[in-house]
């Protein structure tokens, strides 16, 4: 059998109050080489200790969940998705496992069907549907099934500030409120509302400023990543304004055109912030599949 090679973007997510909503694909990728049967499932990788390498870690049960069916094979990852990191991992594992089910299994599963299994076994859609489709992507989940719309975006590019300590998704949630004042929610929908609108009508330069102001859960989850007014304060300096705490954090992202990033770059590299910074273009294709 000739190897198959899946390949997902990362994601950004949580544009502004678009929580469990609205999601970027990155041109950032999780890589999974699907090589020969074996008589129990092997997943190589370099991502550390605490990733499984048999039948435990999510990509084959992933696989599993959708055709227990399947054969084991030995598979390979190459990743450059940290982990724990607000850019979409777990979901890159999750998405190349579909991918891999629906391969092997001949199963002939459409998109919105593999969004639909995504999102059941993440809980919300924004990620998965952003990975499988590229592009920006707006869904609701209501449990079962995904409504989801791709929206086309300039060609601009994400500034990501990654903390080199991850934080796991279910410690990120403790940090959100049980409950909401309602004119909060309101103000917060209505401004999401309007920079959904702006997107689809191309006005982009107006648009994104309004991620600046989610008020669902940026405010509770900003003690992830203390260097986020920092970041924000220097960019807005360069007239930039499109900075967010990317997905559940400790990643903080900043949308804008290449060069007005690049100098940003350059100017919080001189501030000595504890992590790293990648520039990164926007993946128009979603995750592909590849080879026999």
């Amino acid at each position: 059998m000739a190897k198959i090679i899946i390949r997902v973007p990362a994601t950004t997510t949580n544009l502004g109050s678009g929580v469990d909503s609205v999601g970027l694909a990155l041109k950032l990728y999780f890589t999974v080489i699907v090589e020969e049967k074996t008589d129990e499932w092997k997943v190589n990788h370099a991502l550390g200790n605490d990733i499984p390498t048999d039948e435990h870690n999510l990509i084959v049960q992933t696989i599993l969940k959708v055709n227990p069916d399947i054969h084991p094979h030995q598979l390979t990852v190459i990743s450059d998705v940290p982990i724990a990191h607000g850019l979409g991992s777990s979901t890159t594992a999750v998405v190349a496992g579909i991918k891999i089910a629906n391969k092997l299994g001949d199963l002939g599963l459409t998109i919105d069907q593999q969004v639909d299994i995504g999102a059941r076994i993440e809980g919300h859609p924004e990620s998965v549907a952003a990975a499988l489709l590229g592009n920006m992507v707006v869904s609701t989940f209501d449990g079962e099934k995904v409504t989801s719309a791709a929206l086309p975006v300039p060609a601009i590019s994400a500034l990501m500030y990654i903390r080199p300590d991850g934080v796991s998704e279910v410690e990120s949630r403790k940090k959100l409120p049980k409950k909401i004042d309602y004119p909060v929610a309101v103000h917060a929908s209505s401004k999401e509302n309007v920079f959904i609108a702006l997107v689809a009508q191309g006005k982009w330069d107006q648009a994104v400023p309004m991620i600046e102001s989610d008020q669902l859960h940026e405010p509770y989850r900003k003690e992830l990543v203390p260097e986020i007014d920092q970041i924000r304060s220097t960019a807005h300096k360069l007239g930039i304004f499109g900075t967010y705490l990317s997905g559940a954090g400790p990643t903080v992202a900043t949308l804008g055109d290449k060069p007005s990033l690049t100098q940003l770059r350059i100017d919080l590299e001189q501030q000595n912030l504890n992590g790293s910074l990648r520039l990164l273009q926007v993946d128009t294709e979603g995750a592909t599949v590849r080879g026999e």
